[in-house]
């Protein structure tokens, strides 16, 4: 049952025309402080004197745009599944995804991901949403790969530098990959490897039903959920997106360049070993990938590098570590690399 302001005593009305005007302004400033986040990191490095285009100055610059913005898209994120799940329990959320739906759930699911142009740290803030909301597991997973490997900005760039047909080859490998793994990882029942703490937020329900909390209730099952969550994980945060800035700051090109641009069998798996260890969203790769075709690297190792920079990044890991135990982190990393072998093979095939 929705709730009518109407239906409130006066008292009732002004404490809840109270609330929502929190809320409206707290979304203001938010939308201020994500707004400038660019220009906060430029000016940030500038005040530091350091070069903003040398290495420390990349990787400083990096890390102060991309902290604050994985947490803002993290507290409001969770925000919003707080409050969603004040409606709907967990369990009522597992059964309208679950059984023979979850195939359509990870079509979904994938589909989402294009339309979000997350980098692969920026999209486990809605995953440990979908996560703690009660999604199946599986599902989410098909939303964590798609979002940062499969989106309009990947695309877009594909098509302006290498065409239609490679562009258009890749969304629907890409998708492949998101569908089938998140598939096979739901179809396996790991929930049990998660952490303790995101298997009791998945079992908790309210113990009030959902038509006796009024707005102040949600709002407030909101930020309940931002305190709990943000509290556990942004440490890891910190520490996955410091470990990426270090990366992004002194990758080695030239040897990625030489060791993807040899004839041989290994090179497709060497360079989804060499990718996993780094990090950067589509935009931030994509020209690296254009630069490694330039220089004679194969088309489909290099695009296996660019799946698992942005889909199966160390500093991901890290923050997934968190809400995962290492066991399921183990099976998420196999099942996605196994999907991203195949790509580079069937690409290095397709585009001789």
């Amino acid at each position: 049952m929705s709730v009518h302001l109407t239906d409130h005593t006066p008292s009732e009305l002004g404490r809840n025309l109270r609330w929502l005007a929190g809320v409206v302004a707290a979304l203001a400033i938010w939308v201020g402080l994500y707004s400038q986040l660019n220009p906060f990191s430029e000016w940030a490095v500038s005040a530091l004197s350091i070069d903003a285009h040398s290495r420390a100055g990349d990787a400083i610059g990096f890390f102060l745009y991309e902290a604050p913005k994985v947490l803002l898209l993290l507290a409001i994120i969770v925000f919003a599944m707080g409050v969603v799940r004040s409606f709907f329990s967990p369990e009522r959320t597992r059964a309208m995804l679950a059984g023979n739906r979850e195939g359509v759930g990870n079509v979904a699911a994938a589909g989402l991901g294009i339309v979000t142009p997350f980098c692969s740290c920026s999209a486990v803030p809605l995953f440990i949403g979908f996560v703690s909301a009660g999604v199946p597991l599986g599902v989410t997973f098909s939303f964590l790969i798609a979002a940062p490997m499969v989106n309009e900005v990947a695309l877009g760039l594909l098509f302006a530098l290498l065409g239609w047909k490679i562009a258009l080859t890749y969304l629907a490998f890409g998708l492949a990959v998101a569908i089938v793994a998140g598939w096979v990882i739901g179809r396996l029942h790991l929930e049990h490897w998660l952490e303790d703490w995101v298997r009791n937020v998945r079992a908790g329900t309210a113990d009030v039903p959902s038509a006796k909390l009024d707005m102040v209730d949600r709002i407030r099952a909101g930020l309940d959920a931002v305190r709990d969550i943000i509290g556990r994980v942004w440490p890891w945060m910190l520490v996955g997106i410091g470990a990426g800035a270090a990366i992004h700051g002194y990758a080695p090109a030239d040897l990625l360049a030489s060791i993807m641009g040899r004839d041989a069998w290994w090179s497709v798996p060497a360079a989804v070993v060499l990718g996993i260890p780094m990090y950067s969203n589509a935009a931030g790769i994509i020209p690296v990938v254009e630069a490694l075709i330039d220089k004679g690297a194969a088309l489909g190792t290099v695009l296996a590098f660019m799946m698992s920079v942005i889909a199966l990044s160390l500093p991901e890991m890290i923050i997934l570590r968190k809400v995962l135990t290492a066991k399921l982190i183990a099976v998420f990393v196999g099942v996605v690399g196994t999907g991203i072998l195949a790509v580079g093979f069937l690409f290095n095939a397709l585009f001789t």
